[in-house]
């Protein structure tokens, strides 16, 4: 596989927009004053997680079919015996090539990397996948990741998922052997697994999403359908893998585009 530097990361925003120019002591006011709505904007997303501790539950079967890496296992054993569990279902284009798998999925999982945090609490975190895992795992390891992954066979799906859609983030609670759904999200409430979102939000020029209220000359290059975490025909992220050479074959018959090879 040809893993030449094909793709053309933005080096330059190559705006003439700028903040305003004042004395420090004039910025620190501006900023000072921000950071009362910064505090208020803090303690309301601790009452809202506050509010969201005192959810009730649903019961969800403990038996319920999943497949892993040794073969099948229950729902109760994803848990590896903690109290709690957090789950991303990621969605999966079934025998299309790495570069159509979904670029939301690819660019919140891709950022989910130290676990022990999770695990000092009681919390298990893994990741199910709706695609064959033969498939999806060879795209985890393309990726480079290495949180826990399942595959959610066909007839788990209803069970898991009802009535809702992949791309949700859900938590679950154990008591003995039961389990509960207590919370899940999806959209943008599934931010909170995307850190990069946080931290453009620090720069001056934000995420360069046109729905973003910026002011006039401010860059905002990208939709928020999916382009903003694509480049070049591809999830952003996949292009540091192929620079490193990694390969994404993920036994499919079909080809990406780019020149990059697809196959068995």
């Amino acid at each position: 596989m040809n893993t030449h530097d094909q793709h053309r990361f933005p080096k330059s925003l190559d705006t003439p927009a700028l903040p305003a120019v004042v004395d420090r002591a004039t910025w620190q006011m501006e900023l000072d004053k921000l950071r009362i709505r910064e505090k208020v904007h803090t303690r309301e997303g601790d009452a809202i997680a506050a509010a969201r501790r005192r959810l009730p539950m649903v019961e969800v079967d403990p038996t319920i079919p999943l497949l892993g890496p040794h073969g099948p296992v229950t729902l109760l054993e994803v848990f590896e015996g903690r109290r709690l569990l957090i789950v991303y279902f990621h969605m999966w284009h079934t025998g299309q090539p790495a570069s159509a798998q979904c670029e939301g999925c690819t660019f919140s999982n891709s950022q989910v990397r130290e676990l022990s945090y999770l695990h000092s609490r009681d919390v298990t975190y893994a990741t199910f996948c709706e695609g064959p895992y033969e498939e999806s795992i060879r795209y985890r390891d393309f990726m480079s990741w290495d949180v826990p992954w399942y595959s959610v066979p066909q007839d788990a799906v209803d069970q898991l998922v009802a009535d809702r859609h992949f791309g949700i983030l859900v938590s679950y609670l154990r008591d003995g052997d039961q389990i509960f759904e207590t919370y899940w999200t999806t959209g943008r409430g599934n931010e909170v697994m995307a850190p990069s979102y946080g931290l453009l939000d620090l720069t001056a020029y934000g995420r360069q999403e046109f729905w973003e209220d910026s002011p006039e000359g401010w860059p905002q290059r990208w939709d928020s359908k999916g382009d903003q975490m694509r480049l070049d025909g591809r999830p952003t992220a996949q292009w540091s893998r192929l620079a490193a050479g990694r390969s994404d074959n993920l036994g499919t018959k079909t080809t990406a585009p780019n020149g990059s090879p697809n196959q068995p």
